[in-house]
C-alpha cells in the first residue's frame, strides 16, 4: 500500500485507517454521517447493489477482480466486493465515512479515508478503477471522475455505474410537483413500503448532491472528461434491473410506474434511452505505445 501513496500528501495511519486530511464540507459531513451510522450502513450493505442482475452486468463490464490491482472510489461498506467476489492482488477502498470503511476492511479492502476530489494515490498504477453509485454524492462530479481516471494504468479499465442520468430525471411541471410530494405525503400514506423514518430519510437525502431533478450524469460529462485523458469511452443507459444485456445496447424495461408517471408528466418518453435511470460508463485507457486515434465523440 505504501508504494502507491502520494508522498506529497499528508497521509498517516489513524485507528487502522490510512487517512488523508480533507476539508469537511457539508456534503462530506452528510455522507460521513449517513454511511458511518451502524444501522443505516448495514442496511445499505445488505440491500443495495447485491442482486444477480447487478452482478451479471458488472462482471460483463469489469471482468474478474482476481489478481488485479483494484481501486474502489466511494466504496462505502464494500458492496461491490461482497457481490462480485474475487481475490484482487491489491484492493483499495476510498471513502469519507469511517464506519463504512471499517466494514469494508473486514471483508478485504485496504481502507483509505480521503476525499474523492483529491485522491492521495500515485497516477497510473491500477488495473481497474470502479466508481459505483458514488459520483452523485460528490460536489464536483467532473473532478472526481478525472481523479478516478488518473489512477488507471495504460490499458486499464474504468467502470462507473449507478448514477442518475440527467435526462431520465429531468422532471418538470406536474412531474416535478409529484416528485416533491412523494416523500412527505405519497410515500407516507399511499406507498408505505417505500416510506423511511424522517431522521434516516433526511440524512440520506442530504448525501444525494446530484440525485434530484435537474441533476445527474450525462454523455458529455463522460466524453468531455475522459476522451482528452486518452480513454476509449462506451456508454450504456439502463434501468438497473438488467444484466449483461445492458452492454449490448439494451436499457431494460421502463422503470417502475412511479417513475414513469413523473416522466410522462414531464414530457419524457419513458421508452427512450434518454429516459433510462442510469448511465453506465466503461472506459479503457489507451496503451502508452498505441498509435490509435480515439474518436472524439463516440455515441455508444
Amino acid at each position: 500500500m505504501e508504494q502507491v501513496l502520494d508522498n506529497k500528501k499528508q497521509i498517516k495511519l489513524v485507528d487502522g485507517l490510512w487517512t488523508c486530511w480533507f476539508e469537511n464540507t457539508p456534503s462530506i459531513q452528510a455522507n460521513s454521517l449517513y454511511f458511518s451510522h451502524p444501522k443505516w450502513a448495514k442496511t445499505y450493505f445488505d440491500a443495495c447493489h447485491r442482486d444477480a442482475l447487478f452482478k451479471e452486468r458488472w462482471q460483463a463490464a469489469a471482468g474478474s477482480w482476481t489478481g488485479k490491482i483494484v481501486v474502489d472510489v466511494g466504496c462505502g461498506p464494500g458492496n461491490l466486493l461482497a457481490n462480485l467476489g474475487g481475490t484482487p492482488k491489491l484492493l483499495i477502498g476510498i471513502d469519507i465515512a469511517p464506519g463504512s470503511l471499517a466494514m469494508a476492511k473486514a471483508i478485504g479492502y485496504i481502507p483509505l479515508l480521503a476525499d474523492a476530489h483529491n485522491i492521495p494515490l500515485v497516477s497510473g498504477f491500477a488495473d481497474l478503477v470502479v466508481v459505483n453509485a458514488a459520483l452523485h454524492h460528490c460536489d464536483d462530479m467532473p473532478k472526481v471522475l478525472s481523479e478516478a481516471a488518473r489512477l488507471v494504468r495504460p490499458g486499464g479499465l474504468l467502470v462507473v455505474d449507478h448514477d442518475p442520468q440527467l435526462t431520465g430525471w429531468h422532471y418538470r411541471g406536474l412531474g416535478l410537483l409529484l416528485y416533491k410530494l412523494r416523500l412527505g405525503f405519497i410515500y407516507r400514506f399511499f406507498l408505505r413500503d417505500l416510506y423511511i423514518p424522517d431522521e434516516e430519510r433526511l440524512s440520506a437525502l442530504a448525501t444525494e448532491v446530484h440525485h434530484q431533478p435537474g441533476h445527474g450524469v450525462t454523455r458529455d460529462l463522460f466524453l468531455d472528461t475522459l476522451v482528452p485523458l486518452g480513454f476509449e469511452v462506451k456508454l450504456y443507459p439502463h434501468n438497473n434491473a438488467i444484466g449483461a444485456e445492458a452492454l449490448q445496447g439494451q436499457s431494460g424495461k421502463p422503470p417502475h410506474w412511479r417513475y414513469r408517471i413523473g416522466q410522462l408528466l414531464s414530457g419524457i418518453n419513458c421508452w427512450s434511452a434518454d429516459a433510462a435511470l442510469t448511465l453506465m460508463c466503461v472506459a479503457t485507457r489507451r496503451a502508452a505505445d498505441s498509435e490509435t486515434t480515439l474518436c472524439s465523440r463516440p455515441t455508444t
